[in-house]
C-alpha cells in the first residue's frame, strides 16, 4: 500500500487517526487540545509495534497556534473531528455563535497546506434543518478555502459572498470538490448504531472522483438472522438464550415470522451485536482483569424507564461522553438475562473497534470520555480506505 502524508487535527483519543492509518496516511503533524487525549496518544505510541507507533513524537496542542505554509504542497490529507458541542443534541445548540466551533479552523488548515484531499467529521445534529444555512456554509468555505471572511463579516454575509463565487467562477488549483455523507457506523461492521456526518474533498485541479461507500451490513439482515435462528447458531447460544430487542421483535411479529421477507441480499451482512464483539472477553473483576487493558468493573449501573442501556443482541446504542448526561444509559450494557451494568472502558473500546493493545488514560469518566467522542476506527478507515485508492488512482 503506497503511503501517503497526512495532517491529524482535533486527534482526539486517535480513532480517526487510526483508521486513516490503516488506509495507508502517515501523519506528519498532529494537533488535539485535550492533556488526556494526549497523554492517550503518547502512551500508545511509546509501544514498539503498537498500531501508532509511527506517528510523530511532537503532539500540538492548540490549532489556533498553528502555522501549515511550511507544508504546502506537501500533504496529501488533512483530517480531523473539529469540535461538535455546538452541534449535539445534548449541546446548547448555538452553532455559529459557539466559540467552541472549530470549523474555520479546519478550514484555514486547508487553505494554508492545500492538501491533495481533506476529510472531516462531526456529529449528525450538524445536519438538522435548524442549522441547514450553517452547514451550507460549512461546505463552501471548504468548498474555497481561499475566500476568506473579511474583517467583522457576519457568517451569513460571508455566505452569501461564497455562494455568489461559488456560481460565477471556474474552478482553480484552490478550490476543493466537497461530498458529505450521514453514515450509521453499524452500517458498516461496527458493533454500534453511531451515526456521523462526514465531509470528503479532493482538490479540483485533481480531477479524481470520489463517492462514499455503500453499506456492507443491514438491520434487516441481522433481524433475519435473529428470526431464523441463524444468529443464535452464530454467537453458539440457544435461540432462547437471545434477548431479541422489542423493535427487532415487533418487525418479526408484523410479518409473522417471515424472516424471507427481510433483507437476505448475498452481499449485504447483518449488523454486529455486542454480544458478537464482548464474546470473548472476560467478565470484569472489581480490581481489574490481569491480561486486558481498562477491563474494570463499576457498581452503579441501574435501569429505569427511558435509560435501559445496550442491547446484548444488538450493536450497541451510541456510547456518549457523558458531558451532558447520558440519558438513555448508552453507557451500560443490558444482558440477556435483564441484568445491566456499565460498560467497562476495555469493552466501550471494542465498541468503537479499537485494537485490544491500545491504552485509554485516565479515570472510567475520563476515558468514556474520550471513547465517546471518538470515530469508530474501522468507519474511518472505510472512507478513507477509498479516499486513498482515489488518490492514488
Amino acid at each position: 500500500m503506497e503511503q501517503l502524508t497526512a495532517i491529524e487535527l482535533f486527534a482526539g483519543a486517535g480513532g480517526l487517526g487510526l483508521g486513516i492509518g490503516r488506509a495507508g496516511f502517515s501523519p506528519r503533524k498532529i494537533v488535539e487540545f485535550n492533556d488526556h487525549c494526549r497523554e492517550t496518544l503518547r502512551l500508545n505510541r511509546l509501544k514498539a509495534n503498537g498500531p501508532i507507533h509511527h506517528w510523530p513524537a511532537a503532539i500540538d496542542s492548540d490549532v489556533r497556534d498553528q502555522k501549515y505554509t511550511d507544508l504546502e504542497g506537501k500533504i496529501d490529507l488533512v483530517s480531523g473531528g473539529p469540535p461538535c458541542q455546538p452541534f449535539s443534541m445534548g449541546g446548547r445548540h448555538n452553532a455559529q455563535a459557539d466559540t467552541r466551533d472549530m470549523f474555520p479552523e479546519a478550514v484555514r488548515a486547508v487553505r494554508e497546506c492545500r492538501p491533495k484531499a481533506f476529510m472531516f467529521e462531526n456529529v449528525k445534529g450538524l445536519t438538522r434543518e435548524s442549522f441547514a444555512a450553517y452547514f451550507e456554509y460549512i461546505r463552501l468555505q471548504m468548498s474555497h478555502p481561499h475566500v476568506v471572511a473579511q474583517t467583522e463579516e457576519d457568517w451569513s454575509d460571508h455566505l452569501r459572498r461564497l455562494q455568489k463565487h461559488h456560481t460565477s467562477h471556474r474552478e482553480t488549483c484552490d478550490d476543493y470538490r466537497v461530498v458529505t455523507q450521514v453514515m450509521n457506523a453499524a452500517d458498516y461492521g461496527v458493533p454500534q448504531q453511531r451515526h456521523r456526518v462526514f465531509f470528503v474533498g479532493l482538490r479540483a485541479d485533481l480531477g479524481k472522483e470520489y463517492a462514499f461507500r455503500a453499506p456492507t451490513h443491514s438491520k434487516e439482515a441481522l433481524i433475519a438472522d435473529l428470526a431464523s435462528g441463524a444468529y443464535s447458531d452464530r454467537v453458539g447460544v440457544s435461540q432462547r438464550s437471545v434477548a431479541i430487542p422489542a423493535q427487532a421483535a415487533r418487525t418479526i411479529a408484523a410479518l409473522g415470522g417471515k424472516s424471507n421477507q427481510l433483507d437476505q441480499r448475498s452481499e449485504i451482512k447483518p449488523w454486529r451485536t455486542a454480544r458478537e464483539a464482548l464474546v470473548d472477553l472476560p467478565e470484569p473483576k472489581i480490581n481489574g482483569t490481569p491480561g486486558w487493558f481498562n477491563h474494570l468493573r463499576r457498581h452503579g449501573a441501574k435501569p429505569y424507564p427511558g435509560h435501559t442501556g445496550s442491547d446484548f443482541d444488538f450493536p450497541a446504542k451510541a456510547l456518549k461522553a457523558g458531558v451532558h448526561g447520558v440519558p438513555g444509559g448508552e453507557n451500560m450494557l443490558r444482558r440477556s438475562n435483564g441484568s445491566v451494568r456499565y460498560f467497562t472502558v476495555r469493552e466501550s473500546a471494542r465498541l468503537q473497534t479499537f485494537p485490544d493493545d491500545f491504552e485509554i488514560s485516565g479515570s472510567w469518566s475520563e476515558a468514556m470520555r474520550q471513547l465517546g467522542n471518538a470515530v469508530p476506527v474501522e468507519l474511518a478507515q472505510v472512507v478513507a480506505e477509498d479516499l486513498q485508492a482515489a488518490l492514488i488512482s
